[in-house]
Order: C-alpha cells, then sequence, then structure tokens
C-alpha cells in the first residue's frame, strides 16, 4: 500500500534515518519502517518533509522535471527591496547555473510561526524582513542562495508548502506527522 506521510521538520533535524553524531533524525520522530524522505530539506531549514514508501511517488515529489511547485518563507537580513523582489521573480544566476523564475512576494511577519530552537540571531540596528518564494527546481540550498545573491541572506527558512499540501490549511504542528491523501499534494 503506498503510504505517504507529512512531516513538519525542526530545525537541527538532519533528513535521514541513520544516526547522527550530533542531531536528531528522523528515526527520533517518525516511528514507521520502509519509507524514505521525497526531497531534501536542510538540517538548519524547518517545516514541510513529505516522506513515502513508493519510489514512482518519491521521485515524482522531488524531480524538477515534474516541476511540483514549493513554497517557503524566507526571514531575511535588511529590509528587502522591491528590486530584489523582481529579480528573484525572473531569476538569478547562481555559480553554476541560472535558476528558472520564481513566484516571490513580501510577506507581513508571520504571527502563526513556532518559536526556532535556538533563535535566529537578532542584532539591534539591522532589521530582518520576510519574503515568500516558491521554486520548481530544489537544487542544493538553492532559495538560500538565491537570497544571498540578491544581497538578502538567509536567517531563517521554513517550507510551508508541496503542491497542494500546506502546513498551516493541514495544521501540522512542529516535529509532528500524519498520513496523507494523494489528492491532499495534487
Amino acid at each position: 500500500m503506498k503510504t505517504l506521510i507529512a512531516f513538519n521538520k525542526p530545525f537541527n533535524v538532519v533528513t535521514q534515518f541513520s544516526p547522527h553524531e550530533k542531531y536528531q533524525t528522523l528515526k527520533d520522530f517518525i516511528p514507521l519502517p520502509q519509507v524514505y524522505p521525497a526531497g531534501r530539506l536542510d538540517t538548519d531549514s524547518e517545516g514541510l518533509l513529505l516522506l513515502t514508501n513508493d519510489g514512482k511517488l518519491q521521485a515524482k515529489i522531488s524531480s524538477p522535471k515534474f516541476k511540483l511547485p514549493k513554497t517557503y518563507w524566507v526571514q531575511v537580513d535588511g529590509l528587502i527591496s522591491q528590486q530584489a523582489i523582481d529579480k528573484l521573480k525572473q531569476g538569478v544566476q547562481l555559480k553554476e547555473f541560472y535558476t528558472a523564475s520564481a513566484a516571490a512576494t513580501i510577506l507581513e511577519e508571520p504571527i502563526n510561526l513556532w518559536q526556532r530552537i535556538p533563535p535566529i540571531r537578532e542584532r539591534k540596528t539591522i532589521f530582518t524582513s520576510w519574503l515568500s518564494i516558491t521554486i520548481t527546481e530544489g537544487k542544493n540550498r538553492q532559495v538560500r542562495r538565491m537570497c544571498a545573491a540578491v544581497g538578502f541572506p538567509c536567517l531563517r527558512l521554513i517550507r510551508v508548502q508541496i503542491g497542494g499540501y500546506n502546513l498551516f490549511t493541514h495544521h501540522l504542528p512542529l516535529g509532528q506527522w500524519k498520513i496523507i491523501k494523494l489528492d491532499e499534494l495534487y
């Protein structure tokens, strides 16, 4: 039977089941056998991670050729400009490739977020701002690198949506998982 799991991954959790010498892993949260991450979410990133026991579904979720949109809320250093947002929308030159265009908007600071442990560094003289970015590629640390490329380093990165599945509309608390239906994704 195909299983699809949504997990709200906390900060400093490694996206693997095998033990790690420094951080918690998926095994500390998800006691189910034979499910594997469909894509990655870096240790220093938070939010939605999908897992499945079906290889074809795993590829369909994680492969850029299927263009499943992934939305991130990003807190950046500084007050983000419309010019930076426009660059993100057009695509950004990174070291080895040019990103596809992204949907990007400035956000008010989200009020429905959990506290990150440890909290981000705060500096009294430098403000932060939030934006929403939706991409369909998913290269290594792509959103962080895109933000840095337009002059706004990322302080906090939270994946809030993959396809039609959204952490907040589906009420998935931090550190929790649940089995979901395919129609919630597509």
